[in-house]
């Protein structure tokens, strides 16, 4: 399974309240993929550059879908609800090796993080890519 890595914004953009991860909240998350490796100064959306509309797969990625966001002992957990998923249809999807986090409400679209999947990988048709989003550690932990 990929690592998740943070972008160093994420830090400041929490403190400049452009997150809202709490439960219940009207704000969407999507993941995209691409082939450009994220660098930790990276700071919005299409910087890693985002794959083109093609073959089973929208720019702009797809949501985590509803997520939960909670505090247990000075821990916040966030985690999306639904694993991303793309299949190629009527061609290839790819190459990307990387699939990344953003906050697709905030007029910014700031990015939060990213995985790493090692190698590049090319979908051929009919062939499905899974973000495997870990629904009991979640995406990341604020300690």
């Amino acid at each position: 399974m990929a690592s998740f890595n943070k972008f160093n914004c994420f830090v400041l953009d929490v403190a400049n309240a452009l997150h809202d991860m709490k439960t219940g909240t009207a704000q969407v998350y999507r993941i995209y993929l691409t082939n450009t490796a994220p660098v930790a100064t990276n700071t919005v959306y299409n910087t890693p550059a985002d794959l083109a509309t093609a073959n089973g797969y929208t720019a702009g990625g797809v949501s985590v879908g509803t997520v939960t966001g909670a505090q247990t002992s000075g821990t916040f957990k966030f985690t999306g609800g639904s694993d991303p998923v793309w299949t190629a249809s009527g061609g290839s999807i790819g190459p990307f090796q990387y699939a990344v986090l953003y906050n697709f409400t905030s007029p910014t679209k700031p990015l939060i993080g990213w995985w790493d999947y090692g190698t590049a990988i090319t979908l051929t048709n009919g062939n499905t890519f899974t973000v495997d989003i870990d629904q009991t550690n979640g995406i990341l932990t604020i300690t």
